[in-house]
């Protein structure tokens, strides 16, 4: 990917007040400065993929890359859209990967995103999660992030 973003990733990523949504959340589950014991540091695989199930987002767990692929998105040739969620050492990673006629338009972390919306903007920290319900909490607000992103980019893409 280039070190610019696309003008239509920047369009959807701005309806959905991207950066506005990532910041609150990064507040809310922030980590506590002064206690690197104060998350889950390490976590189980299948509660990962039991709390993505009852969100209605079965995963597929990548052993190499140690993240959950979900929301895969083929209802056109034209696109490709799909979540990746990394879990490690109590923070929250997301990555959403869109391909438009077979080329890659994003698939860099959230934390990149905010930097192109917002240049000269403070850098926003990864969500931190102490439990499973922290966790849970996160990626339900994710998952919402990740299907109105989706629905933009697909009205962009899908024009009718």
């Amino acid at each position: 990917m280039s070190m610019e973003m696309k003008p239509e990733i920047k369009m959807a990523l701005e309806n959905i007040s991207f950066e506005d949504r990532y910041r609150s959340l990064s507040a809310r589950y922030k980590a506590n400065s002064n206690d690197m014991e104060d998350r889950l540091e390490s976590y189980e695989k299948d509660k990962v993929e039991e709390i993505l199930n009852s969100l209605g987002y079965p995963a597929k767990f990548d052993k190499r890359e140690k993240f959950f692929k979900l929301g895969v998105e083929y209802k056109s040739p034209d696109y490709k859209i799909w979540f990746n969620i990394s879990v490690e050492l109590g923070m929250t990673e997301f990555i959403w990967v869109v391909y438009h006629e077979n080329e890659v338009q994003l698939g860099s972390p959230w934390s990149i995103y905010s930097r192109f919306l917002n240049p000269s903007g403070q850098r926003i920290k990864k969500p931190v999660y102490r439990s499973y319900e922290e966790l849970e909490e996160i990626l339900k607000e994710a998952i919402l992030m990740y299907e109105d992103f989706k629905r933009e980019l697909i009205k962009i893409y899908s024009p009718e």
